[in-house]
């Protein structure tokens, strides 16, 4: 389990919010990038409320999904292309659960907090009609990363999975946020979770919810 590419902010592009712009166009680096509580340095944060800050710092993609959406769209996926911070190889981020730690390279050491809820902008980046349901459809969104332990990241560093929590919720499990079972049970783990994410797990557990970002489906 390996870093494919770190990536960093090249340059604001127009985007389709009230902001303007939109920092989502990431381009891997050739050096070592020191990674802060609020992420890489060097990278930027547009939409503010709704992206960012320490349960944001990071978002990760496998290159093996990204392969999948490659054969699926019929194009290329670069690194960088859907704005992750980190292109990775050999790591399941789909079942990776919701707190389980990472160690990436001797330094950095980071938490798993919550799947990416696409939104307009990653539609407006893809160019595609019906991105953000495609996306959320095909159940392999990547997540965002809270970061435990600074330092600086690199191509090619290893990742090493630190520890995994007493539940049975995954990236791909809180995506769909429809398993009331799994949901409970996290719950009752007494998992440290973000705010959105515990109030989707309790609708879900009460049989209530209809998916996490599914005021986003018909973009």
């Amino acid at each position: 389990m390996r870093v494919l590419t770190v990536n960093v902010v090249e340059e604001l592009i127009p985007g389709p919010k009230e902001t303007g712009f939109t920092a989502i166009d990431k381009r891997p680096q050739s050096r070592r990038v020191p990674v802060g509580e609020l992420g890489l340095e060097g990278d930027r944060v547009c939409d503010v409320q709704n992206h960012g800050g320490p349960d944001q710092a990071l978002y990760a993609y496998a290159e093996e999904d990204a392969r999948w959406w490659s054969d699926q769209l019929g194009r290329e996926i670069p690194t960088g292309l859907f704005g992750e911070n980190l292109r990775t190889e050999g790591l399941d981020i789909t079942n990776a659960l919701i707190g389980e730690v990472w160690r990436i390279g001797d330094e950095v050491e980071v938490m798993v907090r919550a799947p990416r809820v696409p939104c307009i902008t990653f539609q407006h980046r893809m160019e595609i009609k019906g991105w953000v349901k495609r996306f959320h459809q095909a159940g392999c969104p990547g997540a965002y990363l809270k970061v435990l332990r600074t330092g600086t990241v690199g191509a090619d560093d290893s990742i090493t999975v630190l520890s995994k929590p007493d539940h049975e919720v995954t990236v791909a499990v809180m995506f769909a946020a429809q398993d009331s079972v799994k949901m409970q049970g996290m719950l009752d783990s007494d998992a440290d979770l973000v705010d959105e994410l515990r109030e989707t797990a309790q609708r879900v557990a009460d049989r209530r919810s209809v998916g996490i970002g599914a005021e986003y489906r018909e973009l």
